[in-house]
């Protein structure tokens, strides 16, 4: 059974690597054609990123996977004989706060290079050293809180019950629920600083479309993104009462008010045909799916890693295979997260209009250096959303640029 466990690692990355490579390749061939949507700067550009991403993804798996089998093979092992505390839960919280301080550390290189390498390079990143390390550092101090919190309730729920899956994964949604709700207002206040939003005429505007869709919210605020990146975006956080209206500073300085409200209304349409609620369950379901599978891993498989079967190790485990079984289920989530845009567009139009959704899209595509097409192996397994061309033929908008 180990073996069988290496061996679906294994087939697992080559699969990524061959959605990596293939990508690349299909972005290659499309730069060379004449451009669409975007400016034919951004176009070019649009297309090295993708890449150039695309080859760091291929060099990274096979990181992944020489990681793995070290863990697998002699790491865990290691680790385990290492920590010699007495308290059985104190062992588990450091046992896996270990493994995911080592797992970190070998991680940093490639986000140090993709932030101040690459995304530098392409105008993305304006985030400084001091800014970075103070976010890590954050972050760190987070995890190490209520991280630590997290995996005493696991290792207390694994440690009572024998169906212990079951109350993990009723215990893990609902964190997931509570984080949700909070984000807006306790987490990211952390590591953004929010304001009100202070056009007083994009506000009323925006609070009316609230209005329309039946939702209420606890304000309309900006976050002061571009310290960090200069891409543009803007969301729904939170649940309940909690609900916010989120809109980088970038966002509000490139886009129009109809513009704008056009985004923010795809984003209401979500909201009306309860995709929020359909992602919650979907996600829910496919956790479940997780946790019974981590709570019924045979024995063979503890003992060909030469380890014990604790607590520590279990959790251990999950976050080590949990990314197969995403991969595996990724393209019905995918599938569905696709048609609910579709249907988030029209909803979108309807708040303003096609061209208006459409012209914004394009800002969007064009200021993200967004590449405008994919490899259909990706978009299967990896997109949420339709490609970009699609999305807009169906909005109307010619995808060849017209000439001026």
């Amino acid at each position: 059974m180990f073996e069988i466990v290496l061996v679906t690692y294994g087939l697992y990355i080559l699969m990524k690597i061959y959605i990596s490579v293939m990508e690349l390749k299909f972005v290659a061939e499309a730069k060379k054609k004449k451009p669409i949507i975007l400016s034919d700067e951004n176009y070019i550009m649009a297309a090295d990123y993708k890449i150039e991403t695309s080859k760091i993804s291929i060099v990274s798996s096979l990181y992944d996977i020489l990681i793995f089998t070290a863990w697998m093979t002699f790491g865990l092992r290691f680790l385990e004989g290492f920590i010699t505390i007495d308290d059985n839960f104190l062992t588990t919280i450091v046992f896996v706060n270990s493994f995911i301080a080592v797992n970190y550390i070998l991680g940093l290189p490639f986000d140090l290079y993709q932030t101040f390498n690459v995304d530098k390079r392409y105008g993305f990143s304006t985030i400084d050293a001091k800014i970075y390390l103070i976010d890590q550092l954050k972050g760190a101090g987070m995890f190490l809180l209520f991280g630590s919190l997290l995996v005493w309730l696991l290792a207390f729920i694994i440690s009572s019950f024998e169906t212990w899956w079951i109350w993990g994964f009723g215990a893990i949604f609902i964190v997931i629920l509570f984080i949700n709700m909070i984000y807006p207002t306790l987490i990211a206040p952390i590591f953004n600083k929010f304001s009100p939003l202070e056009n007083e005429e994009l506000n009323s505007s925006i609070e009316n479309l609230l209005n329309k869709a039946g939702l209420k919210s606890s304000g309309v605020f900006t976050i002061d993104a571009s310290k960090r990146d200069k891409r543009l975006n803007a969301y729904f956080g939170g649940l309940g009462s909690s609900k916010r209206v989120v809109l980088f500073d970038t966002l509000i300085k490139k886009l129009t008010t109809h513009e704008l409200l056009a985004v923010l209304g795809h984003e209401l349409g979500h909201f009306k045909h309860g995709d929020i609620i359909k992602n919650i369950i979907s996600s829910g379901v496919m956790l479940f799916i997780m946790f019974y599978i981590f709570g019924n891993i045979p024995q063979s498989i503890f003992e060909g890693i030469g380890v014990n079967n604790s607590a520590g190790m279990i959790i251990i485990l999950f976050m080590l295979l949990s990314p197969v079984l995403s991969f595996i289920m990724m393209p019905i989530m995918g599938m569905l997260s696709r048609h609910n845009e579709y249907r988030a567009d029209e909803y979108g139009s309807e708040c303003e209009s096609k061209e208006a959704l459409a012209n914004a899209l394009v800002k969007l595509a064009d200021e993200n250096k967004s590449f405008p097409l994919s490899h259909p192996l990706t978009i299967f397994f990896y997109h949420t959303h339709p490609e970009l061309a699609q999305r807009l033929e169906k909005l109307g908008y010619n995808v060849s640029k017209e000439e001026a």
